[in-house]
């Protein structure tokens, strides 16, 4: 019942739940204190409004979100307590009284004042954005100012309307007391503090504060794509979720031959990517891309296929790849939006005759097999299991955007694999990782992937109490509180190297001092690697585990297991590249033989039924692999997705890229000679209709408004994922 109500309310957790409640039951109880009048019920009333209101914000919940969308933002909220403090002084008998007087003068010169509070910080942020943000460039060209005091910008608006705490505790004393000086003082205090923030915003309006000009920045950055001559180009756009499918790449195009760079859409995004060595700039206006300098440029590769990709394709100077975010039997692997591009990479035969029975229009001799570069991390299997008892990988995908039962075995099997591997007749750990994306267009997935959390979460506690695991628990005890002593010293090193510059700077600030540090890289790349060693020492081999968040990462959980169940999805795709044996669930329903017809990934795989009764065929292969009837098929099939193992991925993926800048080379030098060597002809008029991009300044605008909004604190994620499915794997 519970966890139905914290669906149906839009919030995370039985906390945020209750602070909904509390909230939305408070104001209706101030307004009854004010009608009959009670001061220190009212008082009461107030304060639990204020305490649930600052808790949901705290929290980010979607409720608060919603709630702006209804007409109940946090200003009406705030609105509606002070003509509550004035109709409890009216039915106090106050209404002619001084008091009464100075109260309704205090809430509307307040109101008054918010208004410029409102339209400086929007100022401020807009003066203070840049057209673009850079990572890893120098752009010593132009003078970017400090960014304002964090606390000046941070929740601004929420810090503004907080400001009416001492009028309303002093108005309420001054009514129970009768002291009305209280209530003088209160007001006096909040308009005090009103106008000094108003004040403190002043100052940073000045020419000396702001962020140089468009046209400013972007000629400083034409300049630095002069001397760095790019030469192979990660283009990456996408929703708010989808940064791990650009950040899988980035190693990459750190061992890439050539000059590479990143090129993002989304301001969004860019603190969600990893770190790394390798130049970043984020443009998000289509005019201000379509006008850099990229002349150099000769291979662009993409990960996903997105609207804004056309800003990039329509350049011709440059060879134009599909890469993805991974290699699957989904219907995304063979998208017919694929056609745009003059090459797309595959990892390994499969990808070339999977385009070749979808029959979408990708020709094959516009597909090379490259293998897959980012594999390299991910560890043979040596055929006995890295701890005494076997450790299983439970990594479903998410739920799509259709309710195709295929999807996903989340829905009609996860809890079923769980508790067969919980129950086992031979103990088994459970490592948990669900695909980020899970619950995001399904409440009911969204509602199991926290049962299963429960369930693990529960059987942890068991077997923490169980005596045959006490002797275990007693001599890793020690070791377990070093790493995690370890993990605290890491993290908080990391945190320190996390964001080059002081504190509190803004992305302005964060594009001017974010230079290249191989120093930096190389210590952050060590820590990375010890705080991953250290995590997984910090609990016991036998103890279950959900793991979410970017760290640790999906192959990490990959070494750590001895086998894995999933869906059809690139997680399945990767994990072949073990050798382990694995299991993949048969959700729709098809049959074994049908099932392993359609999906290449799975001939080589344990089929699960919705009941997940096969699992013990799973665990008989891991727990003897001379036995295992698919250990020679898991070894063709790897061959048949990933490529072979010599020539490396890596020299394949260069190989490639060399190819295709040949290719480019030849195509421009065709045409400078077919036009009397003359340059190839201009892009389209970017400001035509059609050309599917403005001036830039709109996207800016829109940003510093959102930003300000403090009844819009999130974006509509619904709105803003649904809009791109295409981009999902």
């Amino acid at each position: 019942m519970i966890s139905t109500a914290i669906r149906l309310a839009r919030v995370g957790s039985r906390s945020e739940l209750l602070a909904a409640v509390l909230m939305t039951l408070g104001y209706p109880c101030v307004m009854v204190a004010a009608l009959v009048p009670n001061i220190w019920f009212f008082a009461a009333a107030t304060a639990v409004t204020y305490i649930a209101d600052w808790y949901l914000h705290q929290r980010g919940s979607y409720l608060v979100n919603r709630l702006g969308k209804v007409r109940a933002g946090l200003s009406i909220r705030f609105l509606l307590r002070q003509l509550m403090i004035i109709l409890l002084l009216a039915r106090l008998d106050l209404a002619e009284e001084p008091l009464f007087y100075a109260a309704v003068a205090c809430f509307l010169l307040f109101y008054g004042l918010q208004a410029p509070q409102g339209a400086l910080t929007t100022l401020i942020r807009l003066r203070r954005s840049l057209p673009i943000v850079t990572r890893n460039v120098d752009l010593h060209a132009v003078r970017i100012p400090d960014a304002p005091p964090r606390a000046l910008l941070h929740r601004a608006s929420e810090k503004m309307l907080h400001l009416d705490l001492p009028a309303v505790v002093g108005v309420l004393l001054a009514a129970g007391t009768g002291e009305d000086f209280l209530g003088y003082i209160g007001a006096a205090l909040t308009l005090l503090l009103a106008v000094g923030y108003n004040a403190l915003l002043v100052p940073y309006l000045r020419r000396n504060r702001r962020a140089p000009s468009a046209p400013v920045v972007l000629k400083a950055l034409d300049t630095w794509l002069g001397e760095y001559q790019p030469t192979v180009v990660l283009y990456f756009s996408g929703s708010s979720e989808s940064a791990y499918q650009g950040n899988m790449w980035l190693d990459t195009m750190a061992a890439v031959e050539g000059r590479p760079l990143i090129v993002m859409r989304e301001r969004n995004l860019v603190p969600q990517l990893a770190d790394t060595s390798v130049p970043v700039i984020c443009v998000p206006a289509g005019t201000h891309l379509m006008n850099l300098n990229l002349s150099t440029v000769r291979v662009c590769l993409y990960p996903a296929n997105v609207g804004k990709n056309i800003h990039m394709l329509r350049v011709p100077t440059m060879k134009h790849v599909f890469i993805g975010h991974g290699d699957s039997d989904k219907l995304a692997s063979v998208n017919p939006y694929s056609k745009v591009y003059d090459e797309v990479w595959t990892a390994g035969r499969a990808g070339r005759d999977r385009y070749a029975l979808a029959d979408v229009g990708v020709r094959d001799e516009d597909i090379v097999e490259v293998g897959r570069p980012q594999l390299a991390p991910i560890q043979s299997w040596t055929g006995t299991t890295r701890n005494p008892i076997p450790t299983v990988l439970y990594a479903p995908t998410w739920e799509g955007w259709d309710d195709n039962p295929g999807n996903t075995s989340l829905l009609l099997a996860g809890e079923n694999i769980v508790r067969r591997l919980l129950e086992a007749d031979t103990p088994v750990r459970v490592i948990y990782k669900p695909h980020p994306f899970t619950g995001i267009r399904s409440p009911e997935a969204k509602a199991v992937n926290a049962r299963i959390k429960a369930l693990l979460a529960t059987s942890a506690q068991e077997r923490a109490a169980d005596p045959r695991w006490a002797k275990e628990a007693s001599a890793a005890a020690a070791g377990q509180a070093s790493a995690a002593a370890e993990l605290v010293r890491i993290e908080a090193r990391l945190a320190e190297l996390a964001k080059p510059g002081r504190s509190g700077g803004d992305e302005s600030e964060e594009s001017r001092v974010a230079l290249a540090d191989p120093a930096r890289q190389t210590e952050i790349a060590t820590l990375r690697a010890e705080w991953n060693d250290a995590y997984w020492r910090s609990f016991g081999w036998w103890e279950h585990r959900t793991v979410v968040g970017a760290q640790p990462k999906l192959y990490d959980c990959f070494n750590q297991s001895d086998a894995m169940v999933s869906d059809i999805s690139s997680v399945v795709s990767d994990f072949i590249a073990s050798g382990k044996p694995y299991a993949v669930t048969d959700s729709a329903e098809l049959g074994a033989e049908e099932f392993k017809r359609q999906n290449t990934a799975v001939r080589a795989s344990v089929v699960l039924s919705n009941d997940a009764q096969e699992i013990d065929e799973l665990l008989r292969a891991v727990a003897d692999p001379a036995t295992d009837p698919l250990a020679e098929a898991r070894h063709e099939l790897k061959a048949y997705l990933l490529g072979p193992d010599e020539p490396t991925s890596m020299e394949q993926f260069n190989a490639a890229v060399l190819a295709l800048t040949v290719k480019a080379e030849a195509r421009n030098a065709g045409v400078a000679q077919r036009v009397g060597g003359q340059p190839p002809a201009p892009l389209p008029d970017l400001e035509a209709e059609d050309s599917g991009a403005g001036d830039g300044a709109a996207e800016i605008v829109a940003e510093a408004e959102a930003a300000v909004d403090p009844d819009d604190p999130a974006p509509d994620t619904d709105a803003e994922i649904g809009a791109d499915p295409s981009a999902l794997r």
